[in-house]
């Protein structure tokens, strides 16, 4: 036998890398990235101030007229909110959209004018619904078949008048 066996557990031809990556590279590259972040929010921040600077170096002269005391005319109060020409922004989508709702659902159950003077109304839809399975729903004619008008009537008295094809009646 020429294999040669190891009893004691270690096998020369295996080693352990000796190269790893120590703790202080890594260390190293957070800082850099946390250094490298912050110089990042301090250009925005400086970009920001400039940008509004040179918007409000560069922004109309306010008309004399107008109101005195705010700084910025850009923001509106509550109390000018009324002011402005529809549509305006929500204020309160949650409950805006509920009133919404509520005005839907009255208006699909319950009876009422739509216009008086046409003689148009509005019926609850389950009412509705109730009058179509009852009634059923309007057909049309059959294809080919005409309806009923005063152009075709007019057009079959006439042709049921027409004499040019018969001999003359003596009296």
């Amino acid at each position: 036998m020429s294999e040669h066996i190891h009893i004691d557990g270690q096998n020369e031809e295996v080693e352990f890398e000796q190269e790893d990556l120590g703790a202080r590279p890594i260390l190293m590259f957070l800082a850099a990235l946390v250094v490298g972040c912050l110089l990042v929010a301090l250009l925005l921040r400086g970009m920001y101030r400039y940008l509004d600077a040179y918007e409000n170096r560069h922004e109309p002269v306010q008309n004399p007229l107008a109101q005195q005391g705010r700084t910025d005319p850009r923001l509106v109060g509550p109390e000018n909110v009324a002011k402005f020409p529809q549509p305006r922004l929500e204020s309160n989508e949650t409950v805006e959209i509920d009133q919404f709702r509520l005005q839907e659902e009255q208006a699909l159950n319950s009876y009422g004018w739509v216009d008086e003077g046409a003689g148009v109304v509005r019926i609850p839809i389950d009412r509705a619904m109730e009058l179509i399975a009852q009634r059923g729903l309007p057909t049309r004619p059959q294809a080919g078949v005409a309806p009923p008008s005063a152009v075709n009537t007019v057009k079959q008295a006439a042709h049921k008048s027409d004499t040019s094809g018969q001999p003359a009646k003596k009296k």
